[in-house]
């Protein structure tokens, strides 16, 4: 239940704090997506005020807005905040057996992740019972856009519009690094459209190799799974050839699980 005394009347807190609290408070599995109105009307804020604080949870990565609208919603930064959020959210559920499985027949670990900014954040993680290979990414782990699977995998499933206009933000986020990972960048994409999948071979990390799809949710929400070891077990042709496959088939009984969909070559 909410604390009944107004946030401007409590002693020896953060007003502006508690506010921007409030606002994210507001959303839960029945209320989704919000107008200004709407969260205006739920936290007694005015609808002034209660913008330029949704505007800032924006920047902040913790809600996002809604493309060609004005209503917001919760945003993938509050992965790193609430791993129980994290326990409620229905994909999670639906992957983490088929993901389990994958991670055991092909002996790599497999991701399951969302956009935040220019990264990508993991909200589930499974590895193979047997393997003796440390895992160096769990939930809540960040993986760059430009040179990792994942990244690449969602680049390709936004709008082109969008994704010409994050490939412009990496440029300028990535100054002189860019020349450098531009093409990786343009083949992965190219292999997206063409096969349905991408690769990341050492590209994010020197030992490590990678494949990635894309899966689209039933709302449009763009997440990307992954499934990749040390680079001596999971050589490209190996991912090619033996790993892709398992991991296009797992994303499309995933989609098919949560009604969603899996974008297929073009």
């Amino acid at each position: 239940m909410a604390d009944p005394t107004p946030p401007d009347n409590r002693p020896d807190t953060v007003s502006a704090l508690e506010r921007g609290i409030a606002v994210l408070r507001c959303f839960d599995e029945d209320r989704r997506v919000l107008s200004p109105t709407d969260l205006a009307r739920l936290t007694g804020i005015p609808r002034p005020t209660v913008t330029r604080l949704a505007t800032t949870l924006v920047t902040l990565g913790l809600m996002k807005q809604e493309h060609g609208g004005e209503r917001f919603m919760l945003g993938p930064g509050v992965v790193s905040l609430a791993r129980v959020f994290l326990a409620g959210l229905d994909v999670r559920a639906a992957a983490r057996p088929l993901m389990q499985a994958l991670a055991e027949a092909a002996g790599g670990s497999v991701y399951l992740a969302v956009r935040d900014g220019l990264e990508m954040v993991l909200i589930e993680a499974c590895r193979p019972r047997s393997s003796m290979l440390a895992a160096r990414l769990d939930v809540g782990s960040r993986t760059p856009m430009a040179n990792s699977a994942l990244g690449r995998a969602y680049l390709s499933a936004v709008e082109p519009a969008e994704r010409d206009a994050m490939i412009e933000t990496l440029r300028l986020a990535r100054g002189g690094d860019w020349s450098n990972l531009e093409p990786g960048l343009r083949r992965a994409l190219d292999d997206c459209r063409q096969l349905g999948y991408c690769i990341s071979a050492g590209e994010f990390h020197r030992e490590i190799n990678s494949v990635s799809v894309p899966l689209v949710g039933p709302n449009g929400e763009v997440m990307a799974l992954n499934c990749g070891t040390a680079a001596f077990v999971f050589t490209e042709a190996h991912l090619r050839r033996e790993v892709a496959p398992r991991l296009m088939a797992m994303a499309r009984q995933l989609a098919q699980d949560i009604g969603g969909h899996v974008p297929g070559p073009t």
